[in-house]
């Protein structure tokens, strides 16, 4: 069970986990259970969208969108056909890739994680597109990344259903202060920033910390084999997997941290010191269903 430790920080184990990922009902349609939205990618970074949508699948995700830049589309495709690929104009994200891609999306999109691999040539491409996700699909989470996590989108993001993904490097550019040294003091400034910003923050690290400003969670569930890259590209599917299910940000990040890295101790456990992010991608259904409830 999650423990509480003396300053409100719970320490997010299995049993919190179970608690919180929501059921299947048994009568449910293609559609039901989340339609995910992963816009990334790059010329050299073709494998980071990759990983947010197949981990986005292996969390129960019925649908899965990825928006890539056009010239690395079809490879995407070759390698899994149940993606499905929405192929953008430009190899940075521009307004004209996001105009072309919002004709491009179906009517309803639950979530989206956007940055991973992501070059963007102009902030106000990301903000049209944070926004008209937001407003178009009233309850849809989004889920920022890599590239997508700069501090001129906090003004658009503050009080909508968004986490943020930093790690150390990337909380300093993002909120212009470090993120700290000590678990304690890594704590107190994620929760500043959360509730500063009203958003969900979830760094990632040897000790991973989340907080939506009001509560703050800590994940120790981790392997060292997992400092391998792309293991943050599947922790990005797997959030946007979760808030396509309804689960509130600040409950989806910390089911995800934990799923994720039980994902890596699970591939640690074959493989050893030796594992590549894909290893990790079916260890996602094997940890996730142990906590698979049908209802009627």
């Amino acid at each position: 069970m999650a423990n509480v430790s003396a300053n409100n920080v719970v320490e997010v184990d299995e049993l919190y986990v179970k608690q919180l990922i929501p059921p299947r009902l048994a009568r449910s349609k293609k559609g039901d259970n989340g339609v995910v939205l992963i816009v990334g990618g790059s010329k050299v970074y073709h494998g980071a969208p990759l990983l947010a949508a197949l981990a986005a699948y292996r969390s129960g995700a019925d649908l899965v969108y990825v928006a890539v830049p056009e010239r690395i589309s079809l490879a995407l495709r070759a390698y899994n056909p149940s993606l499905i690929v929405l192929p953008l104009p430009d190899a940075r994200l521009t307004k004209g890739s996001v105009n072309r891609l919002k004709g491009m999306l179906p009517k309803r999109v639950d979530s989206a994680a956007i940055g991973m691999g992501l070059s963007i040539a102009r902030i106000d491409a990301l903000k049209d597109l944070v926004m008209y996700l937001t407003e178009s699909n009233s309850n849809s989470g989004i889920v920022l990344d890599a590239g997508a996590l700069l501090p001129d989108i906090l003004p658009v993001v503050n009080g909508r259903r968004v986490i943020v993904t930093p790690h150390a490097g990337e909380f300093k550019r993002l909120f212009g202060s470090d993120a700290g040294v000590d678990e304690h003091t890594r704590v107190m400034n994620v929760r500043r920033e959360a509730e500063k910003y009203n958003v969900t923050v979830l760094l990632k690290g040897w000790v991973d910390v989340i907080s939506d400003g009001s509560r703050a969670a800590v994940n120790r569930t981790h392997i060292c084999a997992m400092t391998v890259g792309g293991t943050g590209d599947i922790l990005s599917g797997l959030l946007a997997g979760l808030l396509a299910k309804g689960m509130e940000p600040f409950h989806a990040a910390a089911s995800a941290a934990y799923i994720n890295g039980s994902a890596g101790i699970n591939a640690y456990n074959r493989l050893g010191l030796h594992i590549m992010p894909s290893d990790m991608i079916d260890e996602i259904a094997y940890v996730m269903k142990r906590y698979d409830k049908i209802t009627q």
